[in-house]
């Protein structure tokens, strides 16, 4: 049974995202995807009354009879929501654990794609698949989604994004807008990257804590490190040590960003400490100035 607390923060992130969908951001959505208009089916054979401009003068000439394309009115997406609920997310020293921030950016995703007409689908991983739930519309199913996000239990602990998006081109058949959510801290997934960008329309939102980034002179501190499963010691009084910490980690975050250029992945970076609404808004605008 899902305790009370649970519920309430289900319904409290229903409310909140819900109206700012309707608020901002079901136009900024729709703006920036949109369906094609007409799929390609199949071919079949010419009847008369067809139109001479649907005819495939290529598999005619192969096969020495008229035949015709046969296309399908396509307006509705499919989103794939793909979340890193490894043990890192589990982590905040801001206003918010990670995961919690990720449960309210699935929110937001999924009611401006249910707004809009789309399916919404949902893979929870870690260093295995965790939990998939296949593509449908309506308040229920994103509500679902909601709860699993906050609730749902991981067996693993580590990360593997490469082994995540080989599962999405295994369970999706079309295309589909991927908004992978993580902290990216896994072992290097350039290639699966590259091939599942080719498929689909991958979005990486990045999640990150401000402790993350440098730590406070608060001298030595315990720490766990979860996907490791081992304590250390950090003296935060050593300022070379804080130094070194901020230097590595700004390198991770340049290589994060590089990669993402060079495969024409499109980022979103959000942080435990700062209103994520303006980092989608941007990524929004940007994207759709892009289109025109």
């Amino acid at each position: 049974m899902i305790p009370k607390e649970i519920l309430r923060q289900i319904r409290r992130i229903q409310i909140i995202t819900s109206r700012m969908v309707t608020d901002v951001f079901a136009g900024q959505y729709m703006s920036v995807f949109k369906g094609k208009g007409m799929e390609f089916y199949e071919v079949r054979e010419y009847s008369p009354g067809d139109e001479i401009r649907s005819i495939d003068w290529n598999v005619t000439a192969r096969s020495g009879h008229l035949f015709v394309k046969k296309f399908v009115e396509e307006r509705e997406l499919t989103v794939m929501l793909l979340l890193d609920m490894s043990a890192s997310a589990y982590f905040g020293t801001a206003e918010q654990l990670k995961i919690q921030l990720a449960a309210k950016l699935c929110s937001l995703l999924a009611f401006s794609a249910i707004k809009n007409n789309d399916k919404v689908g949902f893979i929870a991983f870690t260093d295995r698949i965790e939990k998939f739930i296949p593509p449908r519309k309506g308040i229920s199913h994103v509500l679902r989604v909601i709860r699993e996000a906050l609730y749902f239990k991981p067996l693993g602990t580590g990360t593997n994004i490469s082994l995540a998006l080989e599962y999405l081109n295994r369970v999706t058949t079309r295309k589909a807008v991927t908004f992978i959510i993580s902290d990216f801290f896994s072992p290097d997934f350039k290639k699966m990257l590259a091939v599942a960008n080719k498929r689909h329309d991958i979005i990486a939102v990045t999640i990150t804590d401000p402790r993350e980034l440098e730590f406070p002179d608060i001298g030595l501190v315990q720490l766990f490190d979860p996907e490791k499963k081992r304590d250390f010691i950090l003296d935060t009084s050593d300022q070379g040590l804080r130094q070194e910490y901020a230097r590595k980690n700004q390198q991770r975050i340049k290589e994060r960003e590089l990669l993402f250029q060079s495969l024409h992945v499109d980022n979103i970076d959000v942080r435990t400490d700062i209103p994520y609404s303006q980092s989608l808004l941007k990524f929004f605008k940007s994207r759709e100035k892009r289109r025109h």
